[in-house]
């Protein structure tokens, strides 16, 4: 398979295309195993997990938001496309259900696309959030085989101002719920997908989220006093450390030291999508009921229109050269990951009658 770490950029910006990546999710109550299969495969989860997995999704019909809040992404971009003056079709391929990366991929070749930018809807960098997206894409190709067009990912954009200024608006939208005596009190949660430990030392995950959280806090007026990097949907055997605090073991703690009001803020993920519902309208919630404390949960940027237009931005800084944007004590991230970076963690063997895997899996 071709890494695309090596790979040239194309010459003179010569894209004819680009492919919105995401995570993919079920779309009825038939779609959700199939779909599990789809996202486990490999890891040794007992199928009895995967049925216990399946009734958080069944709560909601069988049905995950991600495929809907693509759809919408996908009519913003178009319409900011044609606004803007850029002229390249958009197609969109999914990692684990349907739109299929390798059915969207073949789509493009019988169009006659050679050369394609794919935005991926993760802004920061791991394994799970980078490397394993532009490895699917590579054995997407493979599938399609020869005349496949080739494709490129856009950088990450974790400190992209756009992004920033999106994330920002969110939280001041949160803030604004709150009553204005208690504000100066308040505590921020920022969220993001917990990954193994191992996974975050071999890439930037953990220092680019605090970056963004940071950056996100500080365009409210708030310091580093008032806000937290937390982690959710920890999955995987409980030997094995994954990124901590868990956000409900915070909320607790928030509650012990005398906090009354806290927004809880899913930093990590760019739409409102079934980890964000089930994890935070649901279980964070809850504890905050239990406990007493005032909670109030922070949009993601969905279809905010200085992140679709970022998107924009990012392309046109491959095609037309543009320089990168960012803000914040680190440089915009490369066109092109550095070879080697963010390796695939090791797969842990199931000891005989061990631990199950807990957690959920992604979107």
């Amino acid at each position: 398979m071709t890494d695309s770490d090596e790979r040239s950029p194309a010459p003179d910006g010569a894209y004819d295309a680009i492919l919105l990546v995401s995570f993919g999710g079920p779309e009825g109550p038939d779609d959700v195993m199939p779909f599990l299969e789809n996202v486990l495969r490999g890891r040794n989860v007992p199928r009895e997990r995967m049925l216990e997995v399946s009734e958080h999704y069944n709560a909601f019909g069988g049905v995950s938001p991600i495929n809907e809040q693509c759809r919408h992404l996908l009519a913003a971009m178009r319409e900011d496309f044609a606004a803007n003056g850029l002229d390249l079709p958009i197609y969109w391929g999914n990692r684990n259900w349907h739109p299929m990366l390798a059915d969207t991929i073949g789509e493009m070749k019988a169009d006659g696309v050679q050369r394609a930018l794919a935005f991926v809807t993760a802004s920061t960098g791991s394994y799970s959030s980078c490397r394993q997206y532009r490895e699917d894409i590579e054995k997407a190709r493979e599938v399609v085989g020869p005349g496949a067009p080739v494709i490129d990912k856009l950088r990450l954009f974790y400190n992209h101002p756009d992004f920033v200024d999106a994330n920002g608006r969110g939280l001041a939208e949160a803030i604004a719920k709150i009553p204005e005596e208690r504000r100066t009190d308040l505590r921020i949660a920022f969220t993001a997908h917990s990954i193994p430990v191992s996974m975050s030392d071999s890439s930037d995950y953990k220092q680019q989220l605090t970056e963004l959280s940071g950056l996100v806090a500080a365009q409210n007026g708030y310091d580093s006093s008032h806000w937290d990097l937390v982690y959710q949907s920890r999955s995987g055997p409980p030997q094995i450390p994954w990124l901590d605090p868990d956000i409900c073991d915070h909320l607790r703690s928030l509650k012990e030291d005398g906090t009354s009001d806290v927004i809880v803020m899913p930093i990590g993920f760019v739409s409102d999508h079934m980890e964000v519902l089930y994890d935070l309208d649901h279980e964070a919630a809850d504890t905050c009921e239990e406990i007493g404390l005032q909670m109030v949960r922070a949009r993601t940027v969905g279809t905010d229109a200085g992140f679709v237009g970022m998107i924009r931005k990012l392309i046109l800084e491959r095609i037309e050269g543009h320089s990168p944007a960012s803000m914040g004590q680190f440089p915009a991230a490369p066109d092109f990951c550095r070879p080697g970076c963010c390796p695939a963690p090791r797969r842990p063997t199931r000891p005989a009658g061990g631990a199950r895997p807990g957690g959920r899996p992604a979107p």
